[in-house]
């Protein structure tokens, strides 16, 4: 395959000569997405799948590979599930786990007036309508369980009830899994319906017995978040969980259940907020990874049982790199994902006395090799509370020190999401340094890895603090003699978008130009619109018509855009996802018909068919090539008064 890559490129050299030495956004939508898939039964091979966006096709093509677990060179496979243990066949071998959609709600006028074939309507009588990306159709997703070979005698283990299994709408077969005992099911689920589903993010845990049908619940009065069940082969329940209910960015914590009750494992530590886990073969400790101080690393947690004494904890890794996920254990040996700044995933080997690590894959490996990088540089920067914050500097390849360079200010989603080591094939700091641009990417108030209460300081203060750590982070870079002032640029999406419609109306002429993507524009009718309830009540308070709430009424009044819009006067780009329901609609077209009604040079990218993200290949490209092209528009190098029509971007 790497051959395939390599002479396809050698092909078109005479087309790419001037791209050939940095990243473009057809070189990155070129690259192998890299997946581990596991460990074979065997023990020998790491087994993984690449996915290769085709851009005429707009689609992925994605093959499948073993290669040894102490590396070498890998074979193409057609069938990787035949390599794998199949972790939804019982111990015993005598039954099957599988899930499928469920319809038991009626919803569509056909499903209430058959005659009516060529009716599209939807009804609803509650909350929940839509979600994510999909309005609600009336099927559930349930998980059922069957002798093997004998699927006419499944048993849907959630029999009438409107409830999913996997979890909407992320959820997969992480959220049910086999006991090693081979007769109890455990699986993940909310057990509420419509606006209790919207209010709550009180998952739980539920156990099945395969004999008797009963069914228990094995984390009542656990009131937030309990995801990702896992035993150890000896049989012991570790799975993640959040304390409060409402609260989806609550610190996450491995707990385990033992004969004398649940111990949290990493709750003594409050820098760690937990990913995702997994047991070791010994079952006597839990590798995870986290963010910690601007990356993702990879920790060891010891499993201690119910005693008093704290379980030690142990950082394996450490590095300007992210650790995003384990694939499986080898000996001493941990195969992971790993990314950084200026590499797609690939898989590594890590060995758990050392932390040293070792790439087994080398899909990107030639592309890679063929362009420049871009130099990430950690600063701290003290902020207008005295406070010292992280902040991501990268810089464009061969920087310059004697030159001056146009700047952006990331403001990143979620929002309390990591800003990691991470690459983005949409906010991909390689390409946007690549096209001669520093990416300022401060961590700000909200994001984990530095403490609760950092991350914990946002909610209910959007527009607080957070504003004047963004402010804090460009004006300190800003006083570098290469930082070109005159061109400053703001951008990001989500909260980041939020954010850049906040800056727009209190940037004090710092900016000369702005890009949101599917950000937060109006407050009271973002709170009117999106699907997830818990979200908005815990971040921005409460209801706006609750008069009564100081908190909120603070929070409609002080920090929604809409309300800044009369100071506004720098060129704004505003782009939307026509199934966001996240962030709907509304937010996007509000800002852009405020813009063009002040009569700021604005543009909207209206993408009809994508969520809160841009997934198709030639969306994707129409969005880079949009961000870069309205960036050398509005702030064009001081000798070039505008871009002609015919100068390209890159």
């Amino acid at each position: 395959m790497i051959k395939n890559i390599v002479l396809f490129f050698l092909s078109i050299a005479p087309l790419l000569v001037e791209a050939q030495d940095q990243m473009t956004p057809e070189l990155l939508w070129k690259l192998g997405r890299v997946s581990g898939l596991g460990i074979s039964k065997d023990g020998k091979y790491v087994v993984y799948s690449v996915a290769t966006p085709d851009a005429d096709a707009n689609k992925s093509n994605r093959k499948s590979y073993a290669v040894p677990v102490n590396g070498g060179t890998p074979i193409e496979i057609n069938n990787p599930d035949s390599l794998l243990p199949n972790r939804n066949l019982s111990s015993d071998g005598n039954y099957l786990m599988s899930s499928k959609e469920v319809k038991m709600k009626k919803i569509f006028g056909a499903d209430y007036y058959p005659e009516l074939t060529k009716s599209n309507a939807y009804i609803f009588d509650n909350l929940n309508d839509r979600h994510w990306d999909e309005w609600e159709d009336g099927k559930f997703g349930h998980v059922f369980v069957g002798p093997v070979g004998k699927p006419e005698n499944e048993k849907d283990i959630m029999p009438d009830e409107p409830y999913d299994c996997p979890q909407k709408p992320f959820g997969g077969e992480e959220d049910y899994v086999w006991n090693p005992d081979g007769k109890h099911v455990v699986y993940v689920c909310k057990k509420k319906y419509g606006k209790d589903y919207a209010l709550s993010t009180n998952t739980d845990l539920f156990e099945y017995n395969v004999s008797t049908g009963a069914t228990k619940n094995l984390t009542q009065g656990r009131m937030g978040y309990d995801i990702n069940p896992s035993f150890s082969k000896a049989g012991t329940l570790a799975w993640l969980s959040m304390r409060r209910e409402g609260y989806e960015a609550d610190k996450q914590d491995i707990v385990a259940s033992t004969g004398l009750g649940v111990v949290n494992l990493t709750k003594h530590r409050d820098d760690i907020n937990v990913e995702g886990f997994q047991w070791s073969d010994d079952g006597r400790n839990i590798f995870f990874w986290a963010p910690i101080n601007g990356t993702l690393q990879l920790f060891e947690v010891d499993y201690t049982g119910a005693t008093a004494k704290l379980p030690d904890i142990r950082q394996l890794t450490s590095g300007d790199f992210d650790i995003t996920g384990i694939v499986g254990q080898n000996g001493n040996q941990l195969i992971v994902s790993r990314t950084d700044m200026n590499h797609a995933a690939e898989l590594y080997s890590v060995d758990v006395a050392t932390g040293s690590m070792k790439p087994l894959t080398h899909v990107n490996d030639s592309t890679y090799n063929s362009i420049g990088k871009c130099k990430s540089e950690r600063r701290w920067i003290t902020t207008t509370d005295g406070k010292k914050m992280l902040v991501w500097v990268i810089y464009p390849p061969d920087f310059d020190a004697t030159k001056k360079y146009p700047t952006l200010l990331y403001c990143q989603g979620g929002p309390q999401s990591a800003l990691t080591q991470l690459y983005s094939f949409r906010w991909n700091f390689q390409l946007m340094a690549s096209q001669g641009y520093i990416v300022v990417a401060p961590n700000r108030r909200g994001m984990p890895g530095h403490g609760t209460r950092w991350n914990e300081q946002i909610s209910k203060d959007w527009g607080g603090q957070v504003m004047k750590d963004y402010l804090s982070a460009i004006d300190a870079v800003s006083k570098e003699k290469f930082v070109d002032k005159d061109r400053l640029g703001c951008v990001g999406a989500s909260y980041g978008g939020y954010s850049v419609y906040m800056l727009a109306g209190i940037h004090n002429n710092r900016f000369k130009t702005f890009i949101a993507h599917d950000g937060v524009f109006d407050l009271k009718s973002m709170y009117g619109t999106t699907e997830e309830m818990w979200f908005v009540n815990w971040d921005l308070g409460g209801p706006y018509w609750d008069k009564k709430n100081a908190s909120a009424q603070k929070t409609f009044s002080q920090f929604s855009p809409s309300n800044f819009v009369d100071k506004w006067n720098t060129p704004i780009m505003i782009v939307q996802g026509g199934r966001d329901y996240r962030v709907p609609i509304e937010q996007g077209l509000q800002a852009f018909q405020a813009a063009q009604l002040r009569g700021i040079k604005s543009r909207l990218l209206y993408l009809p068919d994508e969520n809160h993200w841009v997934l198709s290949a030639q969306n994707a490209l129409v969005w880079q090539h949009e961000f870069f092209k309205w960036l050398n528009e509005t702030m064009p190098p001081k000798d070039q008064a505008a871009p002609s029509k015919e100068k390209k971007a890159f």
